[in-house]
């Protein structure tokens, strides 16, 4: 009939051969495959369980910290390691965790180091500007106890005896902060960064009455009112009243009312003006 090519029985016989071969190769590369990566998996396992691969001593621990204020051996005893211990079964994520929980370390990054082996640590540590004062327990008298403690620039809080503990050399910071941290906290940074570029010295900053934040300074106190985000623009003005104690004493001013930006106010002491003019011109 046309249209019907017929198949010889040897062509039919040739191309089971072929495909019989095909199937033969496949298996054959699947073996091999497989032998393949189990030997690398056994190589790997025989050259991680050697003893090259232990980490012996803290000398194998290599630390870089970011402003050099604690020392190796001070960093050292923070880690969470004993030694002999197998580099592989040591965890560089909970060792980071475990440093990042100290109040005085800001972030920790933790890597193995194969050659040679050991571990390789960074730290970013925390730098303290400003030392707080928080009034303890309900008692608000003469005796009232309060809790010392350090802030750094973004507003985290750090024990006092535990920085002086790891940093027994470093100086403290001059600048001094009263009063419970929900009352400065949420402007704190902008706060800080505002004070740490302005010419006008701040020596103390005093949160304990929330309606009116107190800044005392070289040119006397100074009252912001409720914290916001005007604090940027109030230290600005503050800067350009400086030339005020040019023409006044800083004792004939009471405070410098700068709740009002745009409207700055200077009160002054009444009873020092009252003494002033009480007291005769030819003295």
């Amino acid at each position: 009939m046309p249209g019907i090519i017929s198949v010889s029985r040897t062509d039919l016989a040739q191309r089971r051969q072929k495909l019989r071969r095909e199937r033969q190769m496949r298996i054959i590369q699947a073996i091999w495959r497989t032998f393949a990566i189990t030997s690398f998996a056994g190589g790997l396992l025989w050259l991680a369980v050697q003893p090259v691969w232990v980490l012996k001593s803290s000398k194998q621990v290599a630390i870089k910290s970011g402003n050099q204020s604690l020392s190796d051996e001070t960093t050292q005893s923070l880690l969470v390691l004993s030694y002999p211990q197998s580099l592989w079964r040591i965890e560089p994520a909970a060792i980071a965790n475990s440093l990042k929980k100290q109040p005085t370390i800001a972030e920790a990054i933790v890597r193995r180091r194969l050659f040679p082996p050991g571990l390789n640590i960074e730290i970013q540590e925390r730098v303290p500007v400003a030392v707080t004062q928080t009034p303890s327990g309900q008692n608000q008298g003469p005796n009232k106890k309060v809790t010392i403690g350090l802030l750094d620039a973004s507003g985290a809080w750090m024990p006092l005896e535990k920085y002086t503990s790891l940093n027994p050399t470093k100086k403290l910071p001059n600048l001094r902060v009263i009063g419970l941290p929900k009352q400065y906290c949420l402007y704190w940074t902008q706060l800080h960064q505002a004070i740490s570029q302005s010419p006008v010295k701040v020596m103390e900053i005093d949160c304990q009455n929330p309606t009116n934040l107190i800044l005392k300074t070289e040119l006397g106190n100074v009252h912001l009112g409720v914290p916001g985000p005007q604090v940027s623009e109030q230290i600005k003005v503050l800067a350009q009243m400086r030339p005020l104690t040019a023409k006044l004493n800083s004792g004939q001013i009471e405070y410098i009312d700068l709740k009002n930006p745009e409207f700055p106010l200077v009160q002054m002491n009444q009873e020092k003006q009252k003494l002033t003019s009480k007291t005769p011109k030819n003295i």
